[in-house]
Order: structure tokens, then sequence, then C-alpha cells
């Protein structure tokens, strides 16, 4: 079972890449699952788009989309990521990028572990359990595990 980081259409390289893998690993055990093989693609705007409109008939950017490979309690799965999009977030969310990157990467976790965001009540649990999820990076960084 493996975590991996790729980039597609851009050149992107993701800083603390065994951190991040230590820090999803926890939290999916920490949501009672187990990490399978997560793959994490870090892209553009237009790609993701163009995805939005091919996958799930959208025609807007977003930051994320999820492709769920899970099986009974083995979390798997693409996690797609538009870089653009997270410096815009983290622009208007006046947070850190690397701050915003792993909470859209964490909000692609969640989705796998079962989580939707269709309603405000789901917005809401999503968002404390994103909270939740970057607690944790800190508390691990804080351990230097």
């Amino acid at each position: 079972m493996a975590i991996s980081f790729n980039s597609e259409n851009i050149t992107f390289d993701l800083k603390q890449k065994i951190r991040h893998k230590q820090w999803i690993r926890t939290y999916v055990k920490f949501q009672q699952q187990l990490p399978g093989d997560l793959n994490f693609i870090f892209t553009s705007n237009e790609r993701l788009r163009l995805m939005n409109r091919e996958y799930l008939n959208h025609n807007y950017f977003t930051d994320v989309i999820t492709f769920d490979y899970t099986d009974d309690n083995i979390t798997s799965g693409d996690i797609f990521i538009s870089m653009d999009q997270v410096k815009k977030n983290a622009k208007f969310y006046a947070v850190e990028d690397d701050e915003e990157l792993r909470r859209v990467m964490i909000h692609g976790v969640l989705h796998l572990l079962g989580f939707k965001d269709d309603s405000s009540d789901e917005k809401e649990t999503m968002r404390e359990k994103e909270n939740e999820a970057l607690h944790l990076w800190l508390k691990l960084a804080e351990n230097d595990f």
C-alpha cells in the first residue's frame, strides 16, 4: 500500500513527502480505516476543469477531484489537485499555500473515507474533519516524527 505524489501538466514538487505520507496514514487509521494506494496528482486549473466537465458534467474550476477505489476498509483512490486553485484559495483565505494544499489534500482523503459536502451540514462536518487533520499535522510536526 503506497502513497504517491505526482504532477501532470505542471512542474510541482511537494515538500516534506515523508511527513505528508505519515500524516495521511495516521489520519486514515484515526478514522478506523486502513490506508491503501493513494495517488495525489498535482495539476493545473484547466486540466481539472476539463476533468470536472468530462467525469462530473460540471463546467467550472474546482480545487480537487477524487476518484474512489476504496474496498471495504482499505482507503484507496486518485486525488487530482489544481495547484492554481490552491494558490487562489490560499490568497482568498489569507493562509500559506502549504496549509491550503494540506487542507485540499485531506479534503480529497475525506471523500475517500465517505464524507460528503453536498449540504450545509455535510460541509460543516467536512470543515471540522479538515481542521482535525490539520491539527494532527501540527501535533505530528511537534513530535518530529
